[in-house]
């Protein structure tokens, strides 16, 4: 019995001096090292959502004066409709390039395709091209299919392929641009391959480009049709309103500069040309094109009630692959672009200060850096290290009210604010990591994943989807980064608990748990994998 007591005192005292050691070293490099680490972080964290909270009240207050006096395109550039000559007969219409480019579209290429033949413009006036860069021959075979049925019905319609993906979407559209044929049209429309424009959309762009010579660019906006689809997919619709309705609009009635969407939008060619042209130099092709043009002193308009229909990623994965390229982009874009800017003489100093401070540092960089590295580290931290505090004016106050500015594009799911607030934080951490990524432009710097498409635009909403039983993959479900940052919260929140006095624990606990679903995958639509 002696024996079997002493054998089992020598784990619990191996434990305790473990733990003894970790306590040791803990407060070793407490007070030297970690409290004052803290205490800057939480300074500069500060400092960035004060930067965030003026960045959004001032675009609260720009958009109130708009929509109360009524600033919108029509009044503030000549638009008239398009009329017929009798005497020139179509050749008084401008001559309208339709660019298309797609890559393996198998569940949307007819949608969009379709979409495009139907725009309502004069026949002999419009040129439809299809830029497939599909590595499927099986796909490749159904668009070519495709553009000549289209093609027998009279449709002016072009399908181009080439045998490499270089640059990928910017790749393509640059190639589109070279063929003899496009010499002859004088604007440019680009949709996306899930993108279904109403046959007016052209009659409601065109004028602006034709009566105002200064409009390089006009750009629509984005109707999500299943954002219904789950959870995730409303959340999205939240994030995106904002920048449709607030920072477009803003951009547009103020400086007249935007980052061109990528799509739904229509470019004056001679435009387009002067700035450079399509540039693969980063994953946002668009955004170059636009602040290029922007510097040459090219004016954009945005146009908020003309709305083109299209599909939100609704797979985790997808969704995951697509804020890598939205946030690595326009910070790999802001370091090659600042000292050019700074430079520029064709441009006020106002908007230089505004593209280089408002639309890129403060946008693309700090909002996704103080989102994570305040609220899911930072603040956490502080619960394990009493001696550094963050005033509730930063903690709450702030993040209330920038929450609430943010909410206010989509009245519709503010019932839905608390689980979108933990939702964009779970996000914030691969914006974060894409920004760094970008900024220093290291690893999957120009990586370009297509975003996968399910279809739903064509399809409507599935009920029967739900029914289907997916064969799970766990290394595909599973997500280390968010399961890290849950159990790091876990802890600090079972800490805050016990020996805490600022209750972060409610918060905490809650955080952890988002982290958690969408590290188990259990986030947006499963798609079965056979």
């Amino acid at each position: 019995m002696d024996r079997v007591s002493s054998a089992s005192n020598i784990f619990p005292t191996g434990r305790d001096d473990i733990t003894g050691q970790f306590g040791l070293i803990w407060q070793v490099l407490k007070e030297p090292l970690i409290v004052p680490a803290l205490k800057m972080l939480v300074v500069v964290c500060l400092g960035m959502s004060i930067m965030l909270f003026i960045e959004r009240v001032y675009m609260g207050i720009v958009i109130v004066f708009v929509k109360l006096f009524g600033k919108n395109p029509n009044k503030m550039y000549k638009w008239e409709p398009m009329k017929d000559d009798i005497e020139v007969g179509n050749s008084a219409y401008p001559m309208v390039l339709v660019q298309i480019p797609m890559y393996n579209e198998k569940e949307v290429y007819q949608l969009s395709i379709g979409a495009a033949c139907g725009l309502s413009w004069p026949s002999d006036r419009i040129i439809i091209q299809v830029l497939d860069d599909s590595t499927d021959p099986a796909i490749k075979s159904l668009v070519e299919l495709e553009c000549q049925r289209w093609a027998s019905k009279g449709i002016n319609i072009k399908y181009e392929i080439r045998d490499n993906r270089k640059g990928y979407k910017a790749g393509a559209l640059k190639e589109g641009m070279k063929h003899s044929y496009v010499k002859q049209c004088d604007y440019v429309a680009i949709f996306d391959a899930d993108f279904q424009p109403e046959p007016n959309y052209l009659w409601r762009t065109i004028p602006f480009l034709v009566h105002n010579p200064e409009i390089a660019l006009v750009q629509a906006r984005w109707k999500f049709v299943n954002s219904d689809e789950c959870l995730m997919t409303r959340m999205q619709e939240m994030s995106l309103d904002y920048h449709f309705t607030v920072e477009q609009e803003v951009g547009s009635a103020t400086y007249a500069f935007f980052g061109f969407n990528g799509t739904a939008g229509v470019w004056r060619i001679s435009a387009v040309n002067e700035a450079g042209g399509w540039k693969d130099r980063t994953t946002v092709e668009d955004m170059d094109l636009a602040v290029r043009a922007s510097l040459k002193g090219w004016k954009f308009v945005y146009v908020g009630d003309l709305k083109v229909k299209n599909e939100l990623p609704s797979t985790f994965k997808a969704y995951r692959y697509q804020q890598h390229r939205w946030s690595c982009g326009p910070a790999n874009l802001f370091k090659k672009m600042a000292i050019e800017i700074v430079k520029n003489k064709k441009v006020s100093l106002w908007k230089k200060c505004y593209v280089i401070y408002s639309f890129f540092f403060v946008r693309k960089i700090v909002a996704h850096i103080v989102t994570f590295v305040f609220y899911c580290v930072v603040l956490p931290s502080t619960v394990l290290v009493p001696e550094v505090s963050v005033p509730k004016w930063g903690a709450v106050y702030i993040p209330s009210i920038v929450t609430l500015l943010n909410a206010v594009g989509t009245p519709r799911s503010l019932h839905l604010m608390v689980f979108w607030i933990l939702f964009e934080n779970v996000m914030s951490l691969h914006r974060t990591k894409a920004t760094f990524i970008g900024l220093l432009e290291i690893g999957r710097v120009n990586e370009w994943v297509v975003t996968e498409k399910l279809g739903d635009a064509l399809k409507g909403k599935l009920p029967a989807k739900a029914t289907k039983k997916p064969r799970i993959r766990i290394r595909e479900r599973l997500h280390l980064l968010e399961l890290c940052a849950g159990a790091y919260l876990f802890f600090c929140g079972c800490y805050d608990f016990a020996f805490g006095k600022n209750r972060y624990y409610i918060f905490l606990y809650l955080q952890s748990i988002a982290f958690f679903i969408a590290g188990f995958g259990y986030i947006g639509t499963v798609v079965p994998n056979s």
